[in-house]
């Protein structure tokens, strides 16, 4: 099934969900409302003749000065069918927030904690949403635009005297 005949089966059963369809170099990209992105990931994987048996992928985006900053892209392929699509979820400022879609793919999990690290969308739902990244005590969100370049004012890390010393012998062994 080409990629456009997807977008059409999601505008079918979801009329009113589909902000946008963007088609580049054979690739398609169907941006849709974050209330219903459970069930169109549900009836992208369940459905016999689309069949999205594999999230290849899952990252957060930041589009600072946007309507809908955060978009959650999902990188869907048919191992049955051999066709794909990406699926963007539009994600207001105000309530970064999207519902799970781990119990519909079980490799989303690590990939929704990631997103909620990096640029704290939450994932209502997720079974275990806790820092992956970066260390419990870490404030903010390191890939959100407006995240300070040089890290929280008046933050360091505790071990990087540490981490210094392991790579004295660095010239010695040519690895810079």
């Amino acid at each position: 099934m080409e990629p456009l005949e997807i977008v059409e089966k999601i505008r079918e059963r979801f009329p009113n969900e589909i902000s946008s369809v963007v088609q580049f170099r054979d690739q398609v990209s169907v941006s849709v409302k974050r209330d219903k992105i459970f069930d169109i990931c549900r009836f992208l994987s369940d459905s016999p003749e689309i069949r999205m048996d594999f999230l290849s992928d899952l990252c957060g985006v930041d589009h600072k000065g946007r309507e809908f900053r955060f978009e959650v892209v999902y990188n869907l392929y048919s191992i049955k069918h051999g066709h794909r699509i990406r699926v963007k979820a539009l994600i207001p400022e105000n309530d970064p927030s999207v519902d799970s879609v781990v119990p519909v793919w079980s490799g989303a999990n690590w990939h929704e904690r990631e997103a909620c690290d990096m640029f704290g969308i939450v994932f209502r739902g997720h079974p275990d949403l806790r820092r992956i990244l970066m260390p419990e005590d870490w404030e903010g969100n390191p890939l959100r635009k407006d995240y300070p370049l040089e890290g929280p004012a008046g933050w360091e890390y505790k071990g990087y005297e540490e981490v210094k010393d392991l790579h004295t012998y660095d010239d010695e062994w040519r690895i810079r």
